[in-house]
This record gives structure tokens, C-alpha cells and sequence, in this order.
């Protein structure tokens, strides 16, 4: 079959659940008893893994046509070299398109694929599989239609790097107190706090609405006034400015709590120093296999990254 492209497109998967258990257990029978041991329904995971599957092959199918086509598993990301000119299929839930789009540091566009849309909302995955051919000319001809999506950067003194589409958590590794030096605007504390999480726009709706309408409801039940929606810290996508705010921060006489939200932008990064012995860590996105370490003599400066993310809309 002749390509109509020379374009390599690269179809980014994960494990479903049940391709991570069979790792653990040697019959389906144990499988089965573990699943439905913790109230789960072992059906309901042969369904999803089922579903995953046949969508990824109908993809595949969907994409021979238009291009040299390659599969990636997302632990592989990292150590991915994508190519300027590659179109990347991101296909599974949300959480792996924000994965995706943070190695893409070319700009390069990625599509994403609901595979189960009775199962996900997929709110960066505006495709279904059988739509692929009504997408991929327009990508590969460069007349699509996309959004921008700002991403964070965290860069430490001993020159590593990396970048957050939702948001970073820096803090300690266990649920032990983390202890740092924060600076914002010309204001400098000393910390003990639960750790700072930092949100761009397309985070600020998950882990950022959830502290601060917890901080609201809890402000609201002790007599601070009542309890307000966190709808107009919505930022866009594409927003130039970053949230940031400290979670649980503990006053005392060595440590301040006034320091405790703010903006950041590209002329005001915030800058964080440890004073953890250990565990201290900097990850993004919700994966805490995707971090930094962040211990005693690490400094982080976290502002807006360089480059947008690139991703096709329908």
C-alpha cells in the first residue's frame, strides 16, 4: 500500500488496569479473586482492557494509510526523541495527553483519541478512533484547527529541568512536613507546609479548585464568611500566568503562613530553596514517578515555559 504521507505518526498507549495486574499474578483466577476481593468487578476491567484494545487496532487500521506509523507505551516518554516533523496520537484517558503534550517540545501537534467514551468524558480527547480520517489530512496539510496550552517549567540550580501541563507538587515524598525558603514578588518566608502545588490554565480546574474550595468551605464553617466557587481562578489554556498556593502551612516561630498564594508569570518566577534532609521531590502532572529530587541545598525557580503546547481541536 502506497503512504500518502512520509510523516511518521506515533500513537502514545498505556497499560489498562488489568495489563498491570496480570504482571502480579500468574492465572486469571487470581486475578479475579484479588479484583473482586477489594469490591471491584473483574467484568468491569476485561470490558475497559477489551474496548482499549480493539480501539487502538482500529486506529492503527485508520492511520497505515497516511503515514509511517509507531507505537510508544507512555513510560518510554522521557526518553523519547520525537522528531520536529512527527504527528503524535495520544489514545486513553486525559491524564495521558497531558503526559504527551510536556515531551513535545516542538511544537509538534498531538491528537487525542477517546477510545471509551462511555467510560471518560475526555476533555482533551476530542476524537474518536472512526474520526482519525477526517483529522489526519488536515493535521498533515498544517490546516487544523488547535489550542494552545501554556506549561509550566521548574528549573533547579544544578541545571535540571522539567514541565508541568496541570500542575507541579513540590514538596516531601511521604506526608511528612516540608520545610523550604519561599520567595514571590519581593517576599521571602521560611516554610512548614503539606508542600505548594503550582497550576496552570488547563490545571487550574482540578487540584487548585479542590484546595481552594476546601480552604473556602472551611473559612466559611469556623466564621470566615461564606463559602465562595472558585470559577473566577479559571484561567484559559493559554493563559501568561501560572497559581500557585501552599497547602496546610504551619506558623510557628521560625516559619511564616502570609506567603501563601500568588500569581506567577514570566518577569515574576517563584523561587523555592530546601531545607529537606531527604525525600523532597518536584514532580508533575500527578505522576510522582515523573520528579526531581528536592533536598537540602536545591534551589527551583518555576515560571512559564518557553513553549505552548500543540493541541488539535476539533
Amino acid at each position: 500500500m502506497k503512504k500518502r504521507s512520509e510523516r511518521k505518526i506515533v500513537i502514545v498507549t498505556r497499560e489498562t488496569r488489568i495489563d498491570g495486574l496480570r504482571k502480579r499474578f500468574t492465572s486469571v483466577d487470581q486475578l479475579s479473586f484479588y479484583v473482586e476481593k477489594r469490591g471491584g468487578k473483574i467484568a468491569d476491567y476485561l470490558d475497559e482492557d477489551r474496548t482499549y484494545k480493539e480501539s487502538i487496532g482500529s486506529l492503527e487500521d485508520l492511520l497505515l494509510p497516511w503515514g509511517r506509523v509507531q507505537f510508544l507505551d507512555r513510560v518510554y516518554l522521557p526518553n523519547f526523541v520525537f522528531g520536529p516533523d512527527d504527528i503524535v496520537v495520544a489514545i486513553g484517558q486525559d491524564g495521558l495527553v497531558a503526559n504527551t503534550l510536556k515531551y513535545l517540545t516542538g511544537g509538534q501537534p498531538l491528537i487525542g483519541v477517546n477510545p471509551d467514551p462511555d467510560r471518560w468524558d475526555g476533555v482533551l480527547l476530542p476524537f474518536r478512533p472512526g474520526q482519525i480520517p477526517e483529522v489526519i489530512p488536515e493535521v498533515i496539510a498544517g490546516n487544523y484547527s488547535s489550542r494552545a496550552v501554556t506549561m509550566a517549567k521548574a528549573r533547579l540550580n544544578d541545571g535540571q529541568e522539567i514541565l508541568a501541563v496541570n500542575d507541579f507538587f513540590i514538596g516531601q515524598r511521604t506526608h511528612t512536613s516540608a520545610r523550604y525558603f519561599s520567595e514571590s514578588g519581593g517576599v521571602r518566608e521560611q516554610h512548614s507546609s503539606s508542600g505548594v502545588i503550582v497550576s496552570t490554565g488547563l490545571g487550574s480546574t482540578g487540584w487548585l479548585k479542590s484546595l481552594l474550595h476546601g480552604a473556602a468551605t472551611i473559612a466559611a464553617a469556623t466564621g470566615g464568611g461564606p463559602a465562595t466557587g472558585v470559577a473566577p481562578l479559571a484561567l484559559p489554556w493559554d493563559a501568561e500566568q501560572l497559581f500557585f498556593t501552599v497547602r496546610e502551612p504551619f506558623p510557628s516561630r521560625q516559619t511564616q503562613s502570609d506567603l501563601v498564594f500568588g500569581t506567577i508569570t514570566r518577569q515574576s518566577p517563584l523561587r523555592l530553596r530546601s531545607l529537606m534532609p531527604e525525600s523532597g521531590v518536584l514532580f508533575s502532572d500527578g505522576i510522582e514517578a515523573d520528579f526531581l529530587e528536592f533536598n537540602s541545598g536545591a534551589e527551583a525557580e518555576i515560571t512559564i515555559a518557553p513553549l505552548k503546547g500543540n493541541l488539535v481541536t476539533s
